[in-house]
């Protein structure tokens, strides 16, 4: 069988499956779930993969999934991922009763990739590659309810906050050669997809200003108020902004979740979380110590104390042009050549970047949704467009890529060299993983 056969009997069997693929998606936004809880979408997706006689491992970090498509014959492995996790945003039209809702795309990630898997699994095709095809439901990949994240930490049920981040250092990346997902978009404008994408990555911080209690009213004097030392720690921050490189794309941003206790005490206790997001890890590290520098002046300058806790966040996402050339045919063969932008300038972060320092990947975003990513005006407007389409893009680039004895993905990797291995990716992480200690109430350092 050719290889045009083999993309058009796929095709078809996407399209033979629409309703349960465009189901699964439906199902998933109405149960939105924030990252390491995602349990009920873990069980729609392993029974999916089931009914298609997959065998499923699951969880695989605490929630998510994965199964293998096999071949028959040895070649490369390629990973097909999705998210499970939704994101808080309130006063989203339908957001669920605790205000989560799939304003990022998730769910549609989701489908794409279960109506990829479909294809290739019940077409019948999959004699005709070499290698296997691993798919991965991933865990957690929007950055939020650090308190959470660190109960699991400390009870050993994760290592790092960011699924894909997990998994790597479980090694659930070990046996993959060549990553692919795509991710919704709703400012291609007339345009089908983009690829060549750049973006930042980020580290991450929890703050706790200390200072001491006191009565508002009748002995504000007697206090240290730990938040006038958080909010001067924000105007330090805004200060250092004309510092920043504009080719760094620097991004800081913050939230205090705790502002005190009652009105009447003096804050005692203060915390906030911050993003430091830049265009490259050097980048990150600088302004990171900037920020921290910001955080600690705030303190002193009241005289409260201050820890800060540094975590690892994302790295920047790199862009491989062989891949972003192959699934832009595959739009094309689709019916739909020239509609796909190349380059697109993202200063938000992915934890796929991870991956991509890792091995080739391919993160293309694609349309048929409207409204900014993680707003109240998200929806998908074009089921088609935002599901069916990059599913059938992302099968037929699996097929052209193990088809002919998996030359392409040969050729690819020939030539491909990682940024970091594992082994320097996990230094990495470690070397972001910083906790910094300020005692100014008796004005001792330590």
């Amino acid at each position: 069988m050719d290889v045009n056969a083999m993309k058009d009997r796929v095709i078809e069997a996407i399209d033979a499956h629409r309703e349960e693929i465009l189901a699964a998606a439906k199902t998933i936004w109405e149960h939105p779930e924030l990252g390491f809880r995602e349990h009920f979408a873990t069980e729609v997706v392993s029974g999916y993969l089931e009914n298609l006689d997959l065998p499923v491992e699951s969880p695989i970090a605490v929630t998510g999934c994965s199964a293998y498509l096999e071949s028959g014959t040895a070649g490369p492995t390629v990973a097909l991922l999705g998210e499970l996790d939704a994101i808080g945003v309130g006063d989203h039209p339908e957001a669920d009763a605790h205000g989560l809702v799939h304003a990022c795309g998730h769910h549609i990630q989701i489908a794409g990739m279960l109506g990829a898997v479909t294809g290739l699994a019940s077409s019948g095709i999959l004699p005709g590659l070499a290698g296997s095809i691993k798919v991965m439901a991933t865990p957690a990949e929007e950055y939020v309810e650090m308190d959470f994240r660190q109960e699991l930490k400390a009870s050993d049920q994760i290592t790092f906050f960011g699924g894909k981040q997990e998994l790597i250092s479980k090694g659930y990346f070990d046996d993959v050669d060549i990553a692919m997902m795509f991710h919704a978009s709703g400012d291609l404008g007339e345009h089908t997809a983009l690829t060549g994408l750049q973006s930042n990555g980020f580290i991450g911080k929890q703050v706790v200003f200390t200072g001491r209690a006191s009565h508002a009213g009748s002995a504000p004097h007697e206090g240290v108020n730990a938040l006038n030392a958080a909010s001067l720690a924000l105007i330090n921050i805004n200060c250092l902004r004309e510092t920043f490189a504009e080719k760094d794309r620097i991004r800081v941003h913050s939230v205090i979740t705790k502002g005190g206790d009652i009105v009447n005490v003096v804050p005692a206790d203060v915390r906030m979380e911050v993003c430091v997001r830049a265009r490259t890890v050097q980048a990150m590290v600088e302004a990171n110590q900037k920020v921290n520098r910001a955080l600690r002046a705030g303190a002193l300058a009241i005289g409260a104390d201050i820890t800060i806790t540094d975590l690892p966040g994302y790295l920047p996402i790199r862009s491989y042009g062989a891949l972003d050339e192959l699934f832009t045919e595959e739009i094309g063969y689709l019916g739909f050549p020239g509609t796909v932008l190349d380059g697109g300038d993202y200063t938000c972060s992915f934890d796929f970047g991870d991956v991509s320092q890792l091995m080739p990947t391919l993160h293309p975003m694609v349309g048929g949704v409207s409204g900014a990513l993680h707003t109240k005006d998200f929806r998908m407007e074009d089921a088609e467009a935002a599901i069916l389409l990059p599913a059938k893009a992302m099968a037929m680039t699996v097929i052209d890529l193990l088809c002919d004895d998996a030359k392409r993905a040969r050729e690819i990797l020939s030539s491909f060299t990682p940024a970091m291995t594992k082994e320097s990716y996990l230094a990495c992480l470690d070397g972001f993983s910083n906790q910094q200690e300020e005692t100014n109430q008796n004005h001792q350092s330590t």
